[in-house]
């Protein structure tokens, strides 16, 4: 792969590329699911290629081929720069990229025991012990529980002289029980909802996952949502839960500094952002205790890379300081236009796909406080946990969300559970509204297994760092 790379950048070049630069990529994916004491589904994929970008006369070409042999991947190179020989025909700018040392390097994860040599007995086995646990009370009906492992070997050469291989790996899971009767239909996860929890890491991580203490906890919850009293509405205190608060960033405070989005590129699908140039360094974005950051370094995150696929180097941006907007998610080509050098936010969904910016690890860091503290601060609000459900609108300000589970607190003491939880709010207001952040000890990296972008829709794996954080007067509830 690495000598295809190489060979891909000589023949764009031979061509006529003023710039040209190749991504070879060999990814893996096996997912194992079980769902109401049956072992569902087994599926292990493996799929390589190569992308080849070019730039002629300022303009951009791309090109993807599976034919890994010299000839083919030659043949993708001379129809990248086909393609950008065109588009510069109606191009209405030329593309300017930021400068760039280029680098050889290796770069690896960490992987303590490789998930693809775990037995599969092993996994259905340890799957089908937590789903009769999760099905221990009566009214739990449906059970699913997976694994799922990646990994990923890249290899990027440029014309500019970088040499690039990395590897990564990742595993996780998910535990679901869903409780019925009559009325209702209720759903717990664990550690998360949606996709669930994953980590750049070897099998180690599921072992850390705790996952007979969440089966046993989700399944009791599922059974006593049913029977729990709707989700109060009003004005009020709003206390997130880890889990949740990494979904509220990614889709507030994640999308809005893409800075490809900011300058219209996502408007046919995803909307733009209301974060316009005109705002960066001195947009009150929240209050003083709100602190983010675009980490790539961040260790065990789903958005840690070594290099992005421009070569870029992995860095930490600030994004908020103390409430104050300062950063973006930047490219070799945006950067430039606000004046800077890329940080290092292009990645791709495969070798089929051209790279595109995307969050690393978009991490609300600690603050001082903790999760006993804010709900002993509390008269009257919710603790809410895991996502149901959201929507947001084109340009990241108006929000709404459903969570799995809530917990009411009253007089500074959680009083009872309430089913249906929901808030809803605009960006900046609720960000500003934010008056504690709970402390390092309560902070974890989160994961969006899913994150959708670009036409070709492209999902991606992303990370968000939390704790916990409370909100004043927001408005909870449907009515």
């Amino acid at each position: 792969m690495r000598d295809m790379v190489r060979t891909a950048v000589a023949a764009a070049v031979a061509a006529g590329a003023d710039y040209a630069d190749a991504r070879g990529v060999a990814q893996e994916h096996e997912n194992v699911h079980v769902k109401t004491g049956h072992v569902d589904g087994v599926m292990r994929s493996h799929d390589e290629g190569i992308g080849v970008r070019t730039i002629v006369g300022g303009a951009w070409g791309f090109a993807a081929t599976a034919n890994l042999t010299a000839e083919g991947v030659a043949n993708a190179a001379r129809e990248a720069v086909r393609i950008a020989r065109a588009s510069a025909r109606v191009n209405a700018g030329r593309v300017e990229l930021s400068p760039l040392e280029p680098v050889v390097a290796e770069w690896k994860s960490t992987c303590r025991r490789d998930p693809f040599t775990v037995p599969l007995e092993e996994k259905t086995g340890l799957l089908l012990h937590l789903d009769a646990i999760m099905r221990r009370p009566t009214d739990v009906k449906v059970t699913e529980s997976s694994f799922d492992s990646f990994r990923y070997d890249k290899f990027f050469a440029s014309s500019g002289g970088a040499d690039i291989y990395q590897q990564i790996v990742e595993c996780g899971g998910l535990l679901q029980a869903t409780a019925v009767d009559e009325h209702e239909v209720q759903t717990r996860s664990w550690p998360s909802a949606l996709e669930g929890q994953h980590a750049q890491a070897g099998w180690e991580f599921v072992e850390l996952m705790e996952l007979e203490k969440g089966a046993k906890q989700i399944g009791k919850e599922a059974a006593e949502l049913l029977k729990a009293p709707e989700c109060p509405s009003g004005v009020m205190t709003l206390i997130l839960d880890g889990s949740q608060l990494a979904l509220q960033v990614h889709e507030s405070c994640g999308h809005p500094i893409e800075l490809d989005r900011v300058f219209g590129t996502e408007l046919s699908l995803a909307g733009g952002s209301f974060l316009q140039p005109d705002k960066l360094g001195h947009f009150r974005y929240g209050s003083e205790c709100v602190n983010i950051v675009a980490d790539a370094t961040a260790p065990g995150g789903l958005g840690t890379f070594g290099f992005d696929d421009e070569g870029v180097p992995a860095q930490r941006t600030p994004i908020i300081t103390e409430g104050i907007f300062t950063g973006y998610l930047t490219s070799r080509e945006t950067a430039p236009r606000i004046g800077q050098t890329s940080q290092g936010a292009m990645r791709a969904d495969g070798w089929q796909n051209t790279p595109l910016i995307r969050m690393t690890n978009i991490n609300l860091e600690p603050g001082t406080s903790s999760l006993a503290e804010m709900i002993a601060g509390t008269e009257k609000g919710i603790l809410m946990q895991d996502t149901k459900s959201w929507s947001i609108d084109d340009l990241r300000l108006n929000f709404q969300f459903s969570c799995e589970v809530g917990w009411l607190i009253e007089n500074g003491r959680i009083s009872g559970m309430v089913r249906n939880p929901s808030y809803q709010g605009i960006t900046p207001e609720f960000w500003n509204a934010c008056d504690a952040v709970a402390n390092r000890d309560e902070w974890r990296l989160w994961s969006v297994m899913n994150c959708g972008k670009g036409v070709p829709m492209q999902g991606m794996h992303v990370g968000h760092g939390a704790s916990r954080a409370r909100f004043q007067n927001v408005k909870v509830g449907i009515k």
